[in-house]
């Protein structure tokens, strides 16, 4: 299967990224530079890390928060492509609802106002496989009745149905993307609102017991850095997508278990993993994407097995866990 980006098609184009110095964004914005766009950042680093940009040289950074209207248009009316990344994460959204709000919806909406006037080529909104809630069919579909169970997925629901009127209503060309349980590089451990890989991987390198969350039978479609940002970058720049829903996911269900041995086998660890209290937001049982629309309509599917990905992470978190402690160590004599 070929997966290559067409080069002209995003050559030159000036790209608006926003939440560009998150884990997402950053992945985004290294492969957009590499690509020869224009890019420029807006991101108010709740999260984010400047330093997660590789071609910090290469951009344009804009500190503020897409809930900043008049600033949101003026970046908007620059662009030719919009990749509205910004969010409040599903840890976050529980303990404050409120900004959860205000980011996820009414910075999308933002968005999409100054998107109605300057008509940008696409506005690509990164959604979530959390619309789902607990799916009755596997693997999900797009056209599955979606029953959001917590804030977060709430939140992200609303800013998809937004980008929906407004393709509708006002012909603003938008596409969703819903994401699944993305991990990979620049997922920083330290974030206490990271994926569950990172975690795992950031307690086995300290040489502590990984924890599991309730039994450890619940299932995620695991999805790896690099397929995400090239899904992304193809949904936006295909003419067929405009006014679209896709799953973006490996299409591979994996156990919380399962994926613990897998880790425990790639750190080469005898650590046993410790069982703890389920979270408010461990309320899915199981999710699997399906992801037949994206291979039909744009000739895409996920090149990265889950052991690579885990792999892949794990040396980046290792090479970085060395370069954090000999910057630590203090010169003697």
């Amino acid at each position: 299967m070929n997966n290559s980006i067409d080069h002209n098609r995003i050559r030159g184009k000036k790209v608006l990224v926003t939440g560009g110095a998150g884990f997402v964004g950053s992945n985004l914005v290294d492969k957009l530079v590499e690509l020869e766009a224009e890019v420029t950042v807006l991101d108010d680093l709740f999260t984010g890390d400047l330093n997660n940009i590789r071609y910090r040289g290469s951009i344009y950074f804009k500190f503020g928060s897409v809930t900043d209207k008049e600033l949101v248009d003026e970046l908007v009316s620059k662009a030719d492509i919009v990749f509205h990344i910004a969010c409040r994460n599903i840890i976050l959204s529980t303990k404050d609802p409120y900004q959860d709000f205000q980011v996820n919806v009414w910075g999308t909406l933002n968005v999409l106002l100054a998107a109605k006037i300057h008509r940008p080529k696409r506005v690509v909104l990164s959604s979530s496989a959390s619309v789902y809630g607990n799916a009755l069919y596997l693997p999900i579909n797009e056209n599955e009745g979606l029953r959001p169970l917590n804030p977060y997925a709430a939140s992200k629901l609303s800013a998809e149905n937004y980008c929906t009127a407004f393709y509708e209503s006002f012909d603003v060309p938008t596409t969703i993307l819903r994401y699944s349980n993305v991990y990979g590089i620049k997922q920083n451990p330290l974030n206490p609102y990271c994926g569950v890989i990172s975690k795992f991987f950031d307690s086995i390198i300290k040489g502590n017991s990984p924890k599991i969350h309730g039994d450890g039978e619940q299932t995620r479609d695991f999805t790896y850095i690099d397929d995400v940002v090239d899904a992304t970058i193809i949904a936006a720049i295909s003419p067929k997508t405009e006014g679209e829903v896709y799953n973006v996911g490996s299409g591979i269900e994996t156990s919380v278990n399962e994926l613990m041995r897998k880790v425990l086998k790639i750190s080469s660890t005898n650590l046993i993993p410790k069982y703890v209290y389920s979270r408010d937001i461990d309320n899915v049982r199981r999710r699997v994407l399906n992801i037949e629309k994206m291979r039909k309509t744009l000739h895409y599917v996920p090149s990265t097995p889950l052991e690579y990905g885990l792999k892949k992470t794990y040396d980046w978190l290792m090479e970085t866990y060395i370069n954090n402690l000999s910057r630590d160590v203090k010169p003697t004599g």
